[in-house]
C-alpha cells in the first residue's frame, strides 16, 4: 500500500506552515489570518438501515486560513481543516484543503503546492469538475473538496486563457464508515483500495483548458488524463469475513465542456464530458437555466427560478450513477437585508425509478461574527433499482452554528 496522509501528518504540517509563515513576515508586507469554529448537530427521521446508526450526530469543525505576501508578486495562502464526530470515525478528518505558493507577472501565473480549483456552471450537478477529489464525509452534494497536490500554470491573452495542470499525487476519496448515515448498503474499505495504474496514488495526472468571453458566453473546454477521481466500489472475495466494498480507481481521458450565457435576467447553463477508458466510452451532460425575478412583490428580495436536466448513458447494470436521467428544478431567495440571509429549495427527480430527492439549504448571519446554517433533506419513493435507493431512510435536518474570526 503506498501512503496516504493521515490526519496526524496533516496535524502536524498545519502547525509548522502557519510558523514559517510567520517566521518570513519579517519583511514588512502584510500577513492575514482568519477562521473559523463550527458546531453541527444532525437528527434523521428514521432508524438507519443497518446497524450501529445513529439517529443524532454531533460533531465539530475548525478552519483557519492564512495569507502571506512574500512579495508583491510571490504570495503564500494556506487553508488547514479539520472536524470530529461523535458516531463516524471515517467523519472525523482533517485536510489541508490548501498550502501554495503563488508567483505572478503579467504574462502568467504559477501555483506551487496543494491547490483547490473549481471548474463548471450548473446549480445541481458539476460534471466536468474533476482536479479536486471529493470529500465524501463532508456533504452528499459533492461540494466540498479536498485540496490537490499541484503545479498550475496559467498564460492569460487576449483571446483567452490557457490554463496547464502536473497532478503528481493522487487523492483517495473519504466514505462514511460503518457507522455513518449517507453511506453504501456495504461498508467502503478504503484501506484495500486498488489501482489500474502500477504506480498507484503516485501516478501523474496531466490537464490542460482553455477558456474564454465571446460576446455574453463565458465558456471553457478542457482535457484530463489520469486517475478517475470516482472509484468502481467492488465486492470483496475474502472468505470469513463480513462482506464489504473496495475502490478501484481506473485511467481515464476526459474531454470536457462548460458554458455559461447571460441573457437579460436569464442564465443559461451547461456542462458535458466524453470518457474514455473505463470499459467503454461514455458522455453525459448537462443543462438548464436560472431567471431570476428581481424586487419580488415591491420588496428588496429576488427569487432566482432554476430548471435543469443531466444525462449519463451508462446504465443501470454497468459502472450506474445516481445521476443518469433527472430533472431538477429550484428556488433561489436572496433576501439582500444586512443578515446575508438566503434560502434555496431543490427537487431531484429521476425519470426512470421515479425517485425523488428535496433538499433546502438557508442561512442567515448573527450579528458580525456568527453565522447560522439550516439543511435538510428528504428521499420519496426510492426504487430499489436506483442507485441512491441506500439513501432512502436518511432522511434529516441538520443546524449549523459558525463563529469567524
Amino acid at each position: 500500500m503506498s501512503a496516504r496522509l493521515r490526519p496526524k501528518t496533516l496535524h502536524t504540517v498545519a502547525i509548522i506552515v502557519p510558523v514559517l509563515l510567520f517566521l518570513l513576515a519579517d519583511n514588512g508586507l502584510s500577513l492575514e489570518v482568519n477562521g473559523e469554529v463550527s458546531v453541527q448537530g444532525l437528527i434523521f427521521l428514521e432508524n438507519g438501515a443497518w446497524p450501529h446508526q445513529a439517529n443524532q450526530v454531533l460533531s465539530g469543525a475548525g478552519r483557519i486560513q492564512l495569507f502571506h505576501e512574500l512579495q508583491e508578486n510571490l504570495h503564500l495562502s494556506l487553508e488547514a481543516f479539520q472536524r470530529i464526530d461523535s458516531e463516524d470515525t471515517e467523519r472525523s478528518h482533517g485536510d489541508l484543503r490548501l498550502a501554495e505558493a503563488i508567483y505572478f507577472t503579467d504574462a502568467m501565473e504559477i501555483h506551487v503546492g496543494i491547490g483547490r480549483v473549481f471548474w463548471g456552471a450548473t446549480e445541481f450537478v458539476h460534471l466536468v469538475d474533476i482536479i479536486n477529489q471529493t470529500d465524501q464525509v463532508e456533504a452528499i452534494d459533492g461540494e466540498e473538496k479536498l485540496g490537490q497536490p499541484m503545479l498550475h500554470l496559467t498564460v492569460p491573452r487576449d483571446w483567452g486563457v490557457v490554463e496547464a495542470f502536473v497532478l503528481p499525487w493522487f487523492r483517495e476519496r473519504p466514505f462514511p464508515g460503518e457507522n455513518g448515515r449517507f453511506r453504501t448498503p456495504l461498508p467502503v474499505s478504503t484501506e484495500q483500495a486498488t489501482y489500474e495504474s502500477a504506480a498507484g496514488q503516485h501516478h501523474t495526472d496531466l490537464a490542460i483548458r482553455y477558456s474564454t468571453i465571446l460576446g455574453n458566453a463565458d465558456i471553457g473546454l478542457y482535457y484530463f488524463n489520469g486517475t478517475a477521481r470516482n472509484p468502481v466500489l467492488l465486492l470483496s472475495q475474502s472468505t470469513g469475513l463480513s462482506p464489504f466494498l473496495f475502490p478501484y480507481y481506473e485511467q481515464i481521458g476526459q474531454t470536457g465542456l462548460d458554458l455559461q450565457m447571460t441573457a437579460g435576467n436569464w442564465l443559461l447553463k451547461a456542462e458535458s464530458y466524453y470518457r474514455t477508458g473505463q470499459s467503454r466510452s461514455y458522455a453525459a451532460t448537462t443543462f438548464g437555466f436560472e431567471y431570476t425575478l428581481v424586487g419580488i412583490a415591491d420588496s428588496m428580495m429576488d427569487l432566482g427560478l432554476i430548471g435543469e436536466y443531466v444525462y449519463d448513458d451508462r446504465d443501470d447494470g454497468w459502472l450506474p450513477s445516481i445521476y443518469q436521467n433527472d430533472i431538477m428544478g429550484g428556488l433561489r431567495l436572496a433576501v439582500n437585508d444586512m443578515d446575508d440571509s438566503s434560502i434555496l429549495l431543490g427537487i431531484i427527480h429521476d425519470l426512470p425509478h421515479g425517485s425523488t430527492m428535496l433538499a433546502v439549504e438557508a442561512s442567515r448571519r448573527l450579528g458580525d461574527s456568527v453565522r447560522i446554517n439550516l439543511d435538510a433533506s428528504f428521499f420519496f419513493d426510492m426504487d430499489k433499482m436506483d442507485p441512491a435507493a441506500s439513501l432512502s431512510r436518511d432522511d434529516s435536518i441538520q443546524l449549523e452554528l459558525i463563529w469567524y474570526w
